[in-house]
């Protein structure tokens, strides 16, 4: 299987002007989205989904969070960036989705708020938030 590559979020930028056929997916729970923010993708002109990992109060797994990804038909050759809050959800889901095939995984290690041991997160990276 192939390596889940991490790049803090001052990268993602870069990456994306360099990887045009990019995705991000935001795995954090409705209530993250609608309390701190959300990545705008649009805005770097790549497709953003929002699919939860973790849902209802007690955080359960979603077990439909594959179901719910390959319904939205993103190819196997996309590069699919995954955020959460910390970069902990976000590797968990890149897990399930390699597991179902797909290789491009590309976990934003310092997630959307930031994790102090590897970077300063989407929001403080200034990058796009709706």
């Amino acid at each position: 299987m192939n390596e889940i590559f991490s790049i803090p979020s001052e990268k993602v930028k870069d990456f994306i002007n360099n990887n045009n056929d990019s995705v991000i997916l935001d795995v954090r729970t409705e209530e993250e989205w609608n309390m701190v923010g959300k990545p705008d993708g649009e805005a770097l002109n790549v497709k953003t989904l929002f699919i939860s990992l973790l849902i209802g109060p007690d955080r359960q797994r979603n077990e439909n969070f594959t179901k719910d990804f390959n319904e939205k038909k993103i190819s196997k050759k996309n590069n699919i960036l995954i955020i959460c809050r910390s970069g902990v959800r976000s590797m968990a889901a890149a897990k399930l989705l390699q597991q179902q095939g797909y290789t491009n995984l590309i976990n934003i290690s310092d997630g959307f708020e930031g994790n102090p041991s590897t970077g300063e997160g989407w929001k403080k990276s200034r990058l796009p938030c709706k």
